[in-house]
């Protein structure tokens, strides 16, 4: 399609030997037979789910985008360009699944992308599972008709870019790009949104040798970079941005949580992807995290005193011509990624402390599922933060009175009590505002990575009660179900009839490889997108 705003000078891809870095993975031993059987045992366990998630999808859903896994229905959330489909290919090729794959990989290339089921398309969601998904499929199997399909995504997405300051629309509308009508960045945006974009561009860049797509996500990391240290939270972007303006410093909220998290993950991540001839990217990586370490990372008080951080989001405002900053409390489940990108960014940058802070997020969010009636972490939750991370006593008259001020309340005791029973408030938290269990993937990619990058065996046992107890209350006769709420105790949650691609396409992956020997997609030779999808690492 003919361009508006064409690009006046394309910046070449990077070139030269990529630098030999440190290896991410640990070393792990032999094996003795116990472990071996009992490792084996719940990797087929894991495969189980997976091929009867997939028979039900195939079966009920065939070619949309989710399954509805309690009607036995399909919903379309994604385009309707078969979303879960896309986003399993690697998934099953990894299980040893090739019949699945075969039949998956020729129905995925048949895929009509210049027909949308929605009028708005969402240029993030779209690179991370079906650019992400095709070209991690064709990294594992060299299939060069997946190859073709990602380059037909990323034709695609190219178009979202055709702006005057070549900023991309990250939601576009998809009729009027497909009339060729000229378009403009937004004034506000998500940093996520454009953000995330930089992995799978500068795969795709790097496997068919044309740079385009390199060169336009590397435009928004320049921005990023000279702007990192101008905001209010110096090193940290806020989570709203002005593409339009090419400002990103207005904003005053600042998490490594929803709508900023994959910004900060694909730094140390672009890192290994591009063999280090990016150096920019550690750069940018050492500085968010120093401020990210410093404001956002809270130590909860909890019953049994656990060592853990919990990651918060910062709020800055202007007082006496000074910024102050304001940590909220509030915890999520799709923060946990946070453990596996630091845990990542310590072995490939050699930053020890790093790995630290990585366990002690990683033992948060086991210790958030050990501690829910169900075993199952919630969407977001509060809790009160320490005042030092050194020492942090519990006092259960001090949780008391921080349930009564979350819910603005100033009676005694005994109404903190009845908020904790109403609101079915374990020991610890103040507040759960979001109870569901959506069947994420950020707890199990981050214990994961962080076993992959210690070889601690600890956490093969966490990993597996997690399965446990997502599989006995998320199961239905279909497949698995996200959960309405998981502070219940009767055992009986209320299912969602959702089932988002990420299960088959994240979770049930990372469940998987955490149970496979440690050189199925070793962390060496791949690096993992935001949405699972393993890219293949230059010079690896």
């Amino acid at each position: 399609m003919p361009t508006h705003f064409p690009v006046q000078s394309m910046r070449p891809m990077p070139t030269g030997k990529p630098l030999t870095l440190p290896k991410i993975q640990a070393s792990f031993g032999k094996e003795g037979g116990k472990d071996r059987e009992i490792r084996l045992k719940r990797q087929q366990a894991v495969k189980s789910s997976l091929k009867r998630c997939w028979k039900a999808y195939g079966k009920h859903a065939w070619l949309e985008d989710e399954l509805t896994p309690v009607s036995g229905s399909s919903r379309n959330t994604f385009g309707g360009w078969g979303a879960t489909l896309v986003d399993s290919l690697d998934t099953l090729w990894i299980m040893g699944l090739q019949e699945e794959f075969e039949q998956a990989a020729t129905a995925a290339v048949a895929i009509n992308f210049e027909t949308s089921t929605f009028e708005e398309v969402n240029a993030f969601e779209t690179t991370i599972r079906y650019l992400g998904g095709f070209l991690a499929a064709y990294d594992l199997s060299g299939d060069t008709r997946l190859l073709r399909k990602a380059r037909e995504v990323g034709d695609m997405l190219y178009k979202a870019f055709d702006t005057p300051n070549r900023m991309p629309m990250p939601r576009w509308n998809f009729a009027k790009a497909l009339a060729n009508t000229a378009g403009e960045a937004p004034l506000r945006a998500l940093v996520a949104e454009i953000g995330s974009l930089c992995m799978e561009f500068t795969r795709l860049s790097l496997v068919t040798g044309n740079p385009k797509w390199f060169d336009a996500t590397e435009r928004i990391t320049d921005a990023l970079k000279s702007q990192q240290n101008e905001t209010q939270l110096p090193g940290m972007w806020p989570i709203t941005v002005n593409p339009f303006k090419m400002k990103f410093t207005d904003d005053n909220t600042f998490s490594l949580g929803a709508r900023a998290d994959s910004t900060f993950e694909y730094l140390p991540k672009m890192v290994a992807l591009t063999g280090g001839l990016l150096p920019d990217y550690a750069g940018m990586y050492e500085d968010a995290m120093k401020t990210a370490i410093k404001y956002n990372l809270y130590r909860p008080m909890v019953p049994d005193e656990a060592d853990i951080l919990i990651a918060g989001s910062v709020h800055t405002s202007e007082q006496d011509g000074e910024i102050v900053t304001a940590l909220e409390s509030e915890g999520q489940h799709l923060v946990c990624y946070a453990g596996g990108m630091l845990a990542i960014g310590s072995k490939l940058l050699n930053i020890p402390d790093h790995l630290e802070t990585a366990r002690k997020l990683v033992d948060g969010c086991i210790w958030t599922y050990k501690s829910m009636p169900l075993g199952i972490m919630p969407e977001t939750f509060f809790m009160d933060p320490c005042e030092s991370q050194s020492k942090c006593p519990w006092d259960e008259v001090r949780w008391k009175t921080a349930v009564l001020l979350h819910h603005k309340k100033s009676g005694d005791l005994t109404q903190a009590d009845e908020l904790i029973s109403k609101n079915r408030l374990p020991k610890g938290f103040t507040s759960i505002p979001d109870t569901r269990y959506i069947l994420r993937p950020e707890a199990i990619e981050s214990i994961f990575v962080l076993y992959r990058v210690t070889g601690k065996k600890d956490l093969l046992e966490s990993a597996w009660a997690i399965f446990q107890s997502i599989q006995k209350y998320t199961e239905t006769d279909l497949a698995n179900s996200a959960l309405k709420d998981v502070t219940i105790a009767n055992g009986d949650p209320l299912k969602m009839d959702s089932m988002e691609s990420f299960w088959m396409g994240e979770t049930l992956k990372y469940f998987y490889l955490i149970f496979s020997e440690p050189d199925l997609i070793s962390l060496d030779e791949f690096v993992f997108n935001t949405e699972a999808h393993p890219l293949r690492r230059l010079g690896a």
